[in-house]
């Protein structure tokens, strides 16, 4: 019996599982894939070429008027399909198609409005904003985090398999270590009720599953947070499709209302991420100012005089 070839969306994911690449990447590809076919009438990428990509390409910046970073994330699902799946040549003049990203300031909250978001949140949801703007974890890194991945005695974080497939270490907050642990408690009680119904395993990554086969309920592999009181009595989801939907995912609305909390502009989860980057810059450069002054106090034997002004020491 022969068997069918795979139809052209199943060879798009198995070329970038292949090569490793991010889950949110595969989606993304294999989104922009589905589009780019049935924008052309269900046609083969096979029959199609240059023309048919700057045409879609066109579609994109004329019709929908989607920012220049969405198409350029169009056009490099559209080259990987050709050239890892279709491995069809092109002759693309990328130099006209490549649209120019503009440059953007970054946005912040400063301390007191990271405050008020947080005191409008409660439970669950109120301790992942917390670490995403005290350890400075990316949404899916914050949402990803496991027992074992929470390091109370170095007080660290480590962020597995994180942007680029690389692994990184982050700081945890004193502040909120003691949440930490009464969340665990609660965790490890609704894991071990969730053992005796029969559920409680959670995914493992690459081939650790067969490798270890209890390794999925074992207690260090669960999420910290485990689950939410809106999903209980829900059974754990299986495979790498759900392990990113393991916890209930905050809305940026909910989190942030401009009017309730007096902010004059729409801000996503994220934007906590960038606040603690930006702290930690700002904070950073404090230092160097610091130590600057000390070694110019140093150098030409100034006595140390505390500005009324800027309340530095000079």
């Amino acid at each position: 019996m022969t068997q069918q070839p795979k139809k052209l969306l199943d060879q798009v994911r198995d070329a970038i599982r292949l090569k490793h690449y991010a889950y949110s990447t595969e989606k993304t590809y294999v989104y922009w894939a589905k589009r780019f076919v049935l924008y052309h009438n269900k046609r083969h990428p096979l029959e199609m070429g240059e023309k048919e990509i700057s045409e879609f390409l066109t579609y994109l910046a004329v019709e929908e008027n989607v920012a220049a970073s969405t198409q350029n994330q169009a056009l490099s699902a559209l080259l990987f399909l050709y050239r890892e799946v279709v491995r069809k040549d092109l002759d693309l003049p990328l130099e006209l198609v490549w649209a120019e990203r503009p440059k953007r300031l970054p946005t912040v909250l400063t301390k007191e409005e990271v405050q008020q978001v947080v005191a409008q949140l409660t439970g669950v949801h109120r301790l992942i904003v917390q670490l995403l703007y005290g350890s400075g974890l990316r949404l899916m890194e914050r949402m990803r985090l496991r027992v074992k991945d929470l390091d109370f005695g170095q007080r660290q974080i480590l962020v597995r398999d994180a942007k680029g497939g690389k692994d990184r270490v982050t700081i945890l907050p004193n502040s909120l270590i003691k949440p930490l642990r009464v969340q665990l408690v609660m965790a490890k009680q609704l894991h071990e009720q969730d053992l005796v119904d029969g559920y409680g395993t959670v995914y493992l990554p690459y081939a650790l599953e067969r490798k270890y086969p209890h390794a999925n309920k074992e207690w260090i592999w669960q999420g910290e947070s485990l689950r939410h009181p809106h999903c209980a009595g829900t059974p754990r989801p299986q495979g790498r499709e759900n392990h990113d939907g393991l916890y209930p995912r905050p809305q940026p609305g909910r989190v942030g209302r401009s009017q309730s909390l007096g902010l004059t502009d729409s801000r996503g989860l994220n934007l906590a991420t960038h606040s603690f980057r930006h702290g930690v810059m700002d904070w950073q450069q404090q230092c160097i100012r610091r130590r600057r002054c000390d070694f110019l106090s140093t150098l030409f034997e100034v006595t140390p005089v505390q500005s009324a002004a800027t309340g530095w020491t000079y």
